[in-house]
């Protein structure tokens, strides 16, 4: 038996290979599917099945362009109406040889929720594995939020249940491999550990040492935030996304070109944050690299072309993925030369204020000043926040800009500066006259000792 985990960064998705018998089967693939191919012709085996744990609503499943690739059969639960594959119940079962792939209904995340068993009968008629999907995480269990307030009782109860009676039931010998890993947003405390058993998880999991009645109270309270991106995914995810074949070919836009598409296009620009408030292209959204999956979702659009904009253009195929992934076939190409070339043309620039938490000190109780917190509101709990700060989600600020007072200096942070550099260029494109960028956001202030409230 071969079983690789394939991580998707960014994201912190995780896919499965698993194969034995000269076959193979994929669990949650995602849309660049050529690593999955690479791993069946290096092991001489088909990639005959294609499981889905549940409809996935934070990036695109691969399942449409992997069975295309490979006329793999396409399976997953069967209490929503799915317009592509094969819907399987409780007791379904694959062999791939000696290996036996088998179906257990686990709704809860989500109502046609399924896990799938693994057992080698050549070893031990005894679980080897489950691929729980978004059922059960190292540390955490699945957001049950999807269903609004009313139904969450409900199932937050199912939930436990598929957990307390289809999952630890297996033996505490049972690695589980779950759909995601730490940073996650679905599940807000998923610890950063590789693998992880039922075993464990039974004794050092928080969810999994509350009655019944504890976890589902806690299931009702907790706290998600619901990206708009999701309904595209939920969409494409439901319907099949289109099929793309191959990664994007980005076209290099001159300068001109960029001029003639502002307003039309989404210019995306994903430098650092000081190179972003030092100099950018008027009306650009800066999210650096590392944080496009993260973020991409919350703020651009699936109509409108996407410009990139970086200094060198490096690795724009590695980033491309990242679009791929989300859906967003409209990735349309960057600016040749990178910004660079934008200036050397005497193109406007724009910029505002970067400054360290020791400016931001020394300026805080100035009257005109507005403090901004960006960060998500589990880290506001955590760790607190600098007085006279308000509060609100990166991904909230769009819709919550009259809240922002435009005749005062706004000062955003986040965490580290990244984030802030975000909102920073989501206030300028709406015409606030004077921002600064605090470097080093909370993590700075907190080690430069300044002042924290909580």
């Amino acid at each position: 038996m071969i079983l690789r985990k394939i991580s998707s960064e960014g994201i912190s998705h995780n896919s499965y290979f698993i194969s034995a018998g000269g076959q193979a089967a994929v669990i949650d693939p995602r849309r660049d599917v050529e690593e999955y191919l690479d791993l069946a012709q290096d092991a001489g085996v088909q990639i005959t099945h294609i499981f889905e744990t549940h409809r996935n609503e934070d990036y695109v499943i691969g399942s449409s362009e992997l069975a295309a690739r490979t006329g793999a059969a396409i399976l997953h639960g069967h209490q929503m109406d799915f317009a592509y594959g094969t819907p399987v119940k409780d007791g379904y079962v694959v062999r791939l040889g000696t290996v036996e792939l088998k179906v257990l209904e686990t709704p809860g995340h989500t109502l046609e929720s399924i896990s799938i068993v693994v057992t080698d009968r050549e070893v031990s008629d005894a679980p080897y594995a489950v691929f729980t999907g978004d059922a059960l995480f190292a540390g955490e269990v699945g957001r049950t939020d999807f269903f609004g307030e009313e139904k969450r009782p409900l199932v937050s109860e199912m939930l436990y249940e598929s957990i307390a009676g289809k999952l630890l039931p297996l033996g505490d010998q049972t690695i589980i491999f779950p759909a995601h890993g730490a940073g996650s947003v679905c599940g807000s405390e998923i610890s950063d550990h590789e693998f992880s058993t039922i075993g464990y998880e039974r004794r050092s999991n928080p969810l999994l040492q509350l009655s019944k009645e504890e976890f589902i109270r806690k299931k009702v309270i907790e706290h998600h935030y619901l990206p708009p991106y999701f309904r595209m995914m939920e969409k494409h995810n439901k319907e099949g996304a289109p099929l793309i074949n191959h990664l994007p070919d980005l076209k290099a836009f001159g300068v001109k070109e960029v001029r003639d598409l502002q307003g039309r296009a989404q210019l995306l620009d994903i430098r650092s944050p000081t190179s972003f408030a030092a100099g950018h292209i008027p009306g650009s959204l800066s999210i650096w690299k590392e944080g496009l999956p993260a973020f991409m979702g919350w703020f651009l659009t699936f109509e409108n072309p996407i410009i990139l904009i970086d200094d060198f253009n490096c690795n724009l195929r590695e980033v491309s993925w990242h679009f791929v992934r989300l859906g967003y076939d409209n990735l349309a190409g960057y600016l040749a030369g990178g910004f660079p070339a934008w200036f050397k043309s005497a193109g406007p620039v724009g910029t505002f204020g970067a400054w360290s938490v020791q400016e931001l000190e020394r300026r805080r109780t100035e009257k005109d000043l507005f403090l901004l917190d960006v960060r998500d509101i589990s880290n506001v709990i955590r760790a607190g926040k600098i007085p006279g700060a308000h509060h609100i989600y990166i991904g909230e600020l769009p819709g919550r800009l009259s809240e922002i007072p435009k005749d005062r200096t706004i000062a955003v942070y986040c965490d580290a500066g990244y984030k802030g550099s975000l909102g920073a260029s989501i206030l300028a494109r709406n015409g606030y006259p004077d921002i600064a960028n605090i470097l080093g956001g909370m993590a700075a202030w907190l080690k430069a000792g300044f002042p924290v409230v909580k």
